[in-house]
């Protein structure tokens, strides 16, 4: 069971995986919903806040190389042209709920660097990824259960 947790929270914590690897990975290996939910949506939210708190420091040394640069400078546009918009029509708001739907690409690590590149304020920022974060443990929670119990019911026809 340990391992278990521990691989959960690995995977909520990398950035493609997030949330939508993590908490399906717990609830398969039958950890309860609730204690699977608020490991994983913890592990999650803890992404904002770390890497808001690190970035500004983190780009100054990996820019002096041009390669970092290069791959920088692409993420970044990236990242502009997926949040900008929400952003730019909601506010903080639009940043939840960027972070909150849980397609690749969309989680806390691109709304921590959307909100980071469009200057936003970085504490604020750290509560609305979380909250976006809470939000997409309910919708990939929901999804994982409606679909294994439509499974089991396609199964016994």
């Amino acid at each position: 069971m340990s391992n278990t947790i521990l691989v959960a929270v690995a995977l909520s914590l990398l950035p493609i995986a997030e949330l939508r690897g993590g908490l399906p990975y717990a609830l398969a290996r039958g950890i309860p919903l609730v204690p699977a939910y608020l490991l994983c949506v913890a592990a999650n939210a803890l992404v904002g806040p770390l890497l808001l708190l690190f970035l500004n420091s983190l780009h100054r040394v990996l820019d002096r190389w041009p390669a970092y640069h290069r791959f920088f400078e692409k993420l970044v546009e990236r990242a502009r042209r997926k949040i900008h918009g929400a952003v730019e029509r909601y506010g903080y708001w639009g940043l939840m709920i960027f972070v909150a739907i849980p397609l690749p690409l969309t989680g806390a690590y691109t709304g921590a660097l959307g909100a980071w590149v469009l200057g936003m304020r970085r504490w604020k920022s750290a509560l609305f990824i979380a909250l976006g974060v809470a939000l997409a443990g309910v919708v990939v929670a929901a999804v994982y259960l409606l679909g294994v119990r439509a499974l089991y019911f396609l199964l016994k026809l």
